[in-house]
């Protein structure tokens, strides 16, 4: 037996409120489910209240383009990984609510030229209608917890960051077993304060799998956000790495806030990159 949940309209998905869209920006894409975003020297403490969170971020090449990678000034995939930890709903962690995520300085997001996808025709048709130059990115992957009747058990969903029109990014959320998830994430991106350059807000809406039951909650994101495409012989990434690094390395910070109102907090001093 599988439950489904249609996909949800745009005003029940992540929002990130956007600001200076041309600045210079690290873009995650984490889910924004919440969707909503560099080999790391490992996790640092975060919140002492539970639930917790952890991060692992690191730049990696674009498939198929050379050049790209964990490399000063270089353009790269980034791939954002999260894991959330807690007993407090069903003896999970509750459901996130509200992601806030913070990149390093000095990157540069280009978000010209590449092509879009509109929620409505995902909605209508999938990201598979897509133009494939929309994909922002090769799939990633989610795993939580879904109330089944009157279990609790886990599912996992992919998870396909596109370009939005607007200069936006979105993250289509597709589960299969064993409840049936389609569900859309968007955002924007906006500037923040050093030693940040990326300030990244999202609201993460309730996932209700069974009336009346516990709602989702998520415990672990792995996405990737990263695309390029050649113009006049040369390569234009979505996403440039900052041209120096302090020796300490690039900050890293993400908070979230989960229902009833608990938040966590993690840090991360990523490891230069490559000159």
């Amino acid at each position: 037996m599988t439950l489904a949940i249609p996909r949800r309209t745009p005003t029940h998905v992540v929002t990130l409120n956007s600001r200076a869209p041309g600045s210079s920006v690290l873009v995650l894409a984490g889910l924004s489910l919440a969707l909503l975003g560099l080999a790391l020297l490992g996790p640092s403490a975060v919140a002492s209240a539970a639930p917790t969170i952890t991060l692992k971020t690191r730049a990696l090449p674009i498939p198929g383009v050379a050049g790209t990678g964990n490399i000063l000034g270089a353009g790269a995939a980034i791939q954002v990984q999260y894991t959330v930890s807690g007993t407090e709903y069903g003896g999970f962690p509750p459901p996130v609510t509200g992601l806030r995520y913070y990149a390093p300085a000095g990157a540069e997001l280009h978000p010209r030229g590449f092509a879009t996808c509109t929620p409505s025709a995902i909605e209508a048709s999938g990201v598979e209608r897509c133009p494939k130059q929309s994909l922002a990115g090769p799939k990633g992957s989610a795993g939580g917890v879904v109330s089944f009747g009157s279990e609790r058990v886990h599912e996992r969903v992919s998870v396909q960051p596109f370009f939005a029109p607007g200069g936006g990014l979105g993250f289509d959320v597709v589960g299969s077993t064993p409840v049936s998830i389609e569900m859309l994430a968007t955002g924007s991106i906006l500037g923040s304060s050093p030693p940040f350059g990326l300030e990244l807000i999202g609201r993460v809406p309730l996932v209700e799998t069974v009336p009346e039951a516990l709602d989702a909650s998520i415990t672990e994101i792995d996405v990737k956000v990263g695309a390029a495409y050649r113009r006049g012989g040369q390569t234009i990434s979505y996403v440039t790495l900052p041209k120096r690094c302090p020796r300490s390395g690039l900050p890293v910070k993400s908070e979230m806030t989960f229902l009833g109102g608990a938040t966590a907090q993690a840090t991360y001093a990523m490891p230069c990159p490559k000159g």
